[in-house]
């Protein structure tokens, strides 16, 4: 396999400054990369990672994504492409263990066709990795970023491959590359973690009742316990489970065999979806939210995972990032130079409101309700009882968590 893939006239190396580099390959850098390119600009894509190859399975990893996802998705047609792979999500069932009483929330409220869509994090990547090859995305794989340089009206990034070292100009360079950002790095720049103790367990299992496009949240002392729909198959119905467990218990649970590790999520889920079985492959990953310092450097500029990597409980990562590249793109595309400091000040000034609300919320409800403080419970039960009603609290939960609060950033198409 080579290392180094071009697709435009104008080979990595040269002196004619790309207009972009992006440093991740990801679903939000390449997201970014495939609207950039569609407005006519010269996009690098640098991803450290060689491709993964992967086909379908019944109990693969999925995210949910947002109506306000959608959209995006939308505006760079490629939902028409994407949608047979998602279960739409119809409505939200929010409980806490041992409470009466649940927030619920529907998309025929909403006035929506659903309020998300569980998908494959596969078909969302090989969708887009598609689209940026078509799009003439000038694409490095497997390659590494070791050197920024910034110059008066570029950044020289030095690169590592397989086989050689190279360097390329930029007018901007896009952090895209996850929580520990190499970039970020790089330039010396700072971030605010926050450890949890805590990971997440994936799954998907099968449960006896159809899941009615139902996505469940149930909350226990030891975190959250979420099941989402998938859709049905030949061996019967399907929902996607992701558990939240303190870190100290994660080895038990993941050596536990299929039917006690069942038994222990109808324990803590209940019988609301009859008997559960089949449980899939079971992964894990560490949760901890990383917050950069900065959003922006001189001719730098940090999305998704780089600029936030936030906990799982509200499912905003993936959406949170995909409005970030959408800002961005929107921003740089009736410019001529996108690493102009004006459109960087821009895109701070933009994001920084809907990062904050999003990333405080998610880490208040970790605080919440991954908490077995018994004068919590009371307020934890009371918050539920407030999202039942119809209050502003309520239509402001609801609007930011389905990415459509405020002003909306669509990408057209050229």
């Amino acid at each position: 396999m080579s290392s180094i893939t071009t697709h435009s006239e104008a080979p990595a190396g040269t002196s004619q400054p790309y207009d972009v580099a992006i440093v991740g390959g990801g679903l939000v850098g390449c997201s970014l990369a495939v609207a950039l390119r569609r407005q006519g600009r010269r996009v690098v894509l640098i991803e450290a990672q060689p491709p993964r190859p992967g086909s379908a399975s019944w109990d693969e990893r999925c995210i949910a994504l947002n109506a306000g996802s959608r959209e995006i998705l939308e505006s760079l047609d490629l939902w028409a492409a994407l949608s047979p792979a998602c279960e739409p999500i119809l409505s939200t069932h929010i409980s806490e263990r041992g409470r009466f009483g649940a927030a619920r929330f529907s998309a025929e409220q909403a006035g929506l066709p659903a309020l998300g869509y569980n998908t494959p994090m596969r078909a969302i990547n090989d969708l887009l990795w598609q689209s940026a090859t078509q799009a003439q995305v000038d694409i490095l794989r497997p390659a590494s970023v070791t050197g920024l340089q910034l110059l008066a009206n570029s950044v020289l990034l030095t690169l590592e491959t397989e086989s050689a070292s190279s360097s390329l100009h930029a007018q901007l360079v896009v952090a895209a590359d996850g929580a520990r950002s190499a970039v970020r790095s790089l330039l010396k720049l700072g971030a605010d973690e926050r450890e949890y103790g805590q990971h997440a367990v994936v799954t998907a299992v099968r449960p006896q009742f159809p899941h009615a496009g139902v996505a469940y949240e149930r909350f226990l002392s030891s975190g959250p316990l979420a099941l989402l729909p998938k859709p049905d198959d030949e061996q019967g119905h399907a929902c996607s489970l992701v558990w939240t467990l303190p870190s100290d218990q994660l080895e038990t649970f993941l050596k536990l065999s299929d039917d006690a590790f069942v038994d222990k999520a109808m324990d803590a889920f209940g019988e609301r979806l009859g008997k559960l079985s089949s449980p899939g492959r079971r992964m894990s990953y560490p949760l901890t939210r990383v917050m950069s310092d900065a959003l922006t450097a001189p001719r730098t500029v940090f999305i998704g995972n780089a600029a936030q990597s936030l906990h799982p409980v509200a499912a905003q990562g993936f959406n949170l990032g995909l409005r970030d590249a959408a800002t961005l793109a929107a921003l740089i595309g009736p410019v001529p130079d996108p690493g102009d400091a004006h459109v960087l000040e821009a895109y701070r000034d933009k994001r920084l409101s809907d990062r904050k609300q999003v990333s405080e919320f998610t880490d208040r409800l970790v605080r919440l309700f991954s908490n077995a403080v018994p004068g919590l419970r009371g307020l934890r039960h009371l918050g539920l009882m407030l999202l039942e009603f119809d209050s502003p609290v309520r239509q402001n939960i609801l609007s930011q968590n389905l990415g459509m609060k405020g002003s909306r950033p669509l990408l057209q198409n050229s």
